[in-house]
C-alpha cells in the first residue's frame, strides 16, 4: 500500500516513524506546509520519493492509495473532504474538525463515498487504555470517575517538538477531544450532563489558556478534565481511572496501578506504540473493507459533546 502523509510537523514525523515498522506499507508522497525545503529534508530522511506543497497534486497520483492528514487543525475538514471526493481512504489526525458542522459533513461524505475514513483518536489504541477497556467489557472493572490532567507550557506558538507553529492550537477542540471521546468510548455512553469554564484568553494568540470540564454519563460515572497551556512543569496528559475494583494511571503507552506499580502491557497488542497501532488499524480496515475502530461515524458523538461544551462556555 502506498500512502501520502500531509503535514510534516511533530505528528507527521511520528506517523512516518510508525509506518517504517509496518510491513507492506510505504510512504510514496509527502505534503509540506509553508516550506518546500523543509519538506524535502523530511522526505530525504525517510526515503520518500515525491514531495509537494499541494495536497491535490498527491491525490492525483496513481501511487497514492491512502492519505494520513497531520496538517493544522483548521484545514483538517477541507482536506478530508478533498480526499473523500477523490475516493482516497483517509485518516484524519485528531480532531477531524474544529466544529460540529464540518464533522457531520465529513461523516455524510464518507457514507456517500463508501471509502474508509478514520479519525486519529489515539487513546482508543494506546495499550494502557485497551487494557482498561477489556476489563470494563468483561465486567471486572466499572468506571466511577475518570480524572484527567492535560498540561502544556505553550505561552508562545510552538509545537510538540518545540518548533514554531504556523497555526493556533485549541484546548477544547483538540486536547479535550481526546478525553471526551475516551470517556464516552470506555463507558459506552454519551455524556448526559456537561459543564465547562475557561480562563482569560492569551493577549496575542486569542485562545483560552486554561479550561475545566465536567462530564457525566447516564450510569453516573464522572469525568473531570483540567487543561492548561500555562503549566511550567511535567508536560502531557495523565489519566486516573478510579474504578470499583482498582485505580489505574495511564500516560500515553504506559499504565500503573494506584500505588505506582507498572502493569504488564506486553500482551495487549502487537506494539506498545499507540500511533503505530492506530496506523495498523487504518491499513487493515482498508485491506479488509471494514469500518475502523475510530471510523468518523463512531467518533461523531464526541464532537457533539464538544459542541455542547463550547455552547456552555458561551
Amino acid at each position: 500500500m502506498k500512502v501520502c502523509i500531509a503535514g510534516l510537523g511533530a505528528f507527521g514525523q511520528k506517523h512516518l516513524e510508525a509506518i517504517a515498522a509496518i510491513d507492506g506499507v510505504a510512504v510514496s508522497s509527502v505534503v509540506g506546509g509553508r516550506s518546500l525545503a523543509q519538506a524535502q529534508d523530511v522526505a530525504v530522511r525517510f526515503g520518500v520519493p515525491h514531495v509537494t506543497l499541494d495536497l491535490n497534486e498527491s491525490l492525483a497520483r496513481s501511487d497514492v492509495d491512502a492519505v494520513i492528514l497531520c496538517s493544522p487543525t483548521q484545514v483538517h475538514a477541507v482536506q478530508a473532504m478533498a480526499c473523500l471526493r477523490a475516493k482516497k481512504p483517509v485518516q484524519i489526525e485528531i480532531p477531524m474538525a474544529d466544529n460540529l458542522r464540518d464533522a457531520r459533513e465529513i461523516v455524510a461524505l464518507q457514507q456517500h463515498a463508501g471509502v474508509v475514513a478514520m479519525a486519529g483518536h489515539t487513546r482508543r489504541y494506546n495499550p494502557g487504555h485497551q487494557w482498561i477497556r477489556r476489563r470494563i467489557l468483561s465486567g471486572e472493572l466499572t468506571l466511577q470517575h475518570l480524572d484527567v490532567q492535560t498540561f502544556f507550557f505553550r505561552r508562545s506558538n510552538i509545537n510538540a517538538a518545540g518548533e514554531p507553529r504556523s497555526w493556533t492550537d485549541h484546548l477544547l477542540w483538540h486536547h479535550a477531544c481526546h478525553t471526551v471521546d475516551l470517556f464516552q468510548y470506555q463507558t459506552g455512553q454519551t455524556a448526559s450532563r456537561v459543564h465547562a469554564m475557561q480562563g482569560p484568553p492569551h493577549p496575542d494568540l486569542g485562545i483560552a489558556m486554561d479550561m475545566s470540564i465536567q462530564l457525566q454519563v447516564p450510569s453516573g460515572a464522572l469525568c473531570s478534565l483540567t487543561l492548561s497551556f500555562n503549566n511550567d512543569g511535567p508536560q502531557g496528559t495523565f489519566f486516573r481511572y478510579i474504578c470499583d475494583n482498582g485505580t489505574y494511571i495511564a500516560r500515553y503507552d504506559e499504565l500503573l496501578d494506584g500505588h505506582g506499580r507498572p502493569v504488564d502491557l506486553s500482551g495487549v497488542d502487537v506494539s506498545l506504540n499507540g500511533i503505530e497501532l492506530q496506523d495498523r488499524e487504518f491499513f487493515e480496515a482498508i485491506q479488509s473493507g471494514r469500518e475502523p475502530r475510530s471510523g468518523v461515524a463512531s467518533v461523531l458523538s464526541a464532537y457533539e459533546t464538544l459542541d455542547r461544551l463550547e455552547r456552555s462556555l458561551a
